[in-house]
């Protein structure tokens, strides 16, 4: 008998904290409000910490992602624990998204569907090339320095020909143990901000505006980024639905970040589909939407098992 029908993945931070800053209380805030809509509706739901070596799997049929936000800084452990628990659980979304988009290599299969992305550069694991030697090839005047498996701009480096000797050794550090991408600074994000638009069952619901504050690039609220209820155009929403096209199958939720880039055309800076932040705060009834989304996939997977 399974005790419940839905957990809400997260990780220690946010289960029981001892202090509520504003942070966590935005997450808390967010997940009731889809835990109600599930309530409502008839599931059973309950949050737990992916990495609880306590907690039994076999107990309950979907496990749900939400905020399990330190699993790039523990990805073998997380790995360890996607393939062991994987057949115990039936994950939302789905495995095989969670395998794929965990690597930000997805952003070639989207630009092989002809979606418009920012230019990437991969560099990978043991290549013994100076970091000097990436950036003047690619003849970028500003770039933007990230690993493959990251989140919440995790060793994220704005360079410039002024400051690349002072990222050579983390570089050397990074390359040994993991890919790395480079890619051309957009200055767009600077004078407008990246747009956030989120889909629940392969359909648009709303989106945001994230800004970076004055003499920040990065626009995550850890340095100081705000956060905007936004009307996106039927451009940028056209390019989400594309790269939306690319999973298979459909996400049950996700998020896709666009940004203008420098020859002026909106293009995809991310694909989230793992944890990503939906904002439902800023648009309560996307709740209600995304609780229904569940529902209907739970309803295809009883139909097939």
């Amino acid at each position: 008998m399974k005790k419940f029908d839905i957990t809400f993945l997260t990780d220690s931070r946010y289960v029981n904290p001892e202090e509520i800053n504003p942070y966590i209380q935005n997450i808390l805030d967010e997940d009731v409000l889809v835990i109600q809509a599930l309530e409502e509706r008839g599931l059973s739901v309950n949050r737990v910490d992916w990495a609880d070596p306590n907690y039994d799997w076999q107990s309950v049929k979907f496990a749900l992602f939400r905020t399990t936000w330190d699993y790039f800084d523990r990805i073998d452990e997380f790995m360890t624990w996607l393939n062991a628990t994987k057949d115990k659980v039936k994950f939302i979304n789905p495995i095989e998204l969670i395998l794929w988009n965990l690597d930000k290599h997805y952003l070639q299969d989207l630009a092989e569907k002809g979606v418009n992305i920012t230019d990437t550069i991969f560099i990978e694991p043991g290549d013994k090339t100076a970091l000097s030697k990436v950036f003047h090839a690619a003849q970028f005047t500003d770039a933007i320095l990230k690993p493959a498996i990251s989140g919440s701009a995790r060793h994220t480096y704005k360079l410039s020909e002024n400051n690349l000797a002072d990222h050579e050794a983390i570089f050397q550090e990074l390359i040994a143990q993991e890919s790395m991408l480079l890619q051309p600074f957009q200055y767009s994000v600077l004078e407008k901000g990246e747009v956030a638009l989120m889909f629940f069952g392969g359909k648009y619901s709303h989106a945001v505006l994230k800004v970076a504050k004055p003499s920040e690039f990065r626009v995550q609220s850890e340095f100081g980024g705000t956060i905007h209820n936004y009307s996106p155009s039927a451009n940028e929403i056209k390019l989400a639905e594309k790269a939306l096209q690319v999973c298979d199958p459909t996400p049950i939720y996700a998020r896709i970040d666009i940004i203008v880039d420098n020859n002026g055309k909106p293009a995809v800076s991310e694909l989230e589909i793992i944890e990503p932040e939906l904002w439902f705060r800023l648009h309560p009834p996307s709740a209600t939407t995304m609780a229904e989304a569940i529902i209907t996939h739970i309803a295809k997977e009883g139909q097939t098992t």
